[in-house]
């Protein structure tokens, strides 16, 4: 009963695997409309068709203009974000989504209390709106362990702004 399960197995691999080549060696071309290889020699102004469009997968020149720079959001805002929080152990940062992601930080001062972050740079241009910061807090209880306590809302908007108020540096000394 193994053996033929296996002879089985092994006649549909063979069967569908010659199915598949023999539709290759038809002799007619999967892409008719493209009529140039890889490897087909090219004119030095002749731009290649891809799949990240003509403007690439960074974009063009004129992005950094609004500093986007290679990357999915405002560069200054991003570059501004790390920055305003390099004392901060990192989790997690997708520059093409705008999300920077910390873990949790105690300050020396007091080791009972410890802070996480959360930044989404939500705009490609340089906005007081662009940039939005959750904090979390959390405090130790008589027991040990970690508990989740309120933030005061101003911890918030201090840290928006002083990331805006190191992006809009980064923009004045790249001009």
């Amino acid at each position: 009963m193994g053996r033929r399960l296996a002879s089985a197995r092994t006649l549909a691999l063979m069967l569908g695997l010659g199915g598949f080549l023999s539709a290759c060696g038809q002799g007619q071309m999967l892409f008719p409309e493209r009529d140039k290889g890889e490897s087909a020699p090219r004119m030095a102004n002749e731009k290649r068709e891809t799949v990240f469009g003509n403007e690439g997968l960074f974009g063009g020149k004129n992005k950094t203009e609004q500093g986007g720079g290679g990357i999915g959001v405002n560069s200054f805002l991003w570059r501004a974000s790390l920055d305003t929080l390099a004392f901060m152990p990192i989790a997690n940062a997708d520059p093409f989504g705008g999300t920077i992601l910390t873990d949790w930080y105690q300050l020396p001062e007091t080791p009972s209390e410890r802070f996480k972050l959360n930044v989404f740079i939500i705009d490609r241009a340089l906005r007081s709106d662009g940039v939005r910061v959750t904090v979390f807090k959390q405090v130790r209880d008589a027991s040990g362990n970690w508990v989740d306590t309120k933030v005061d809302p101003k911890m918030n908007g201090d840290i928006e702004n002083s990331i805006l108020t190191r992006a809009r540096q980064l923009r004045l000394v790249s001009e």
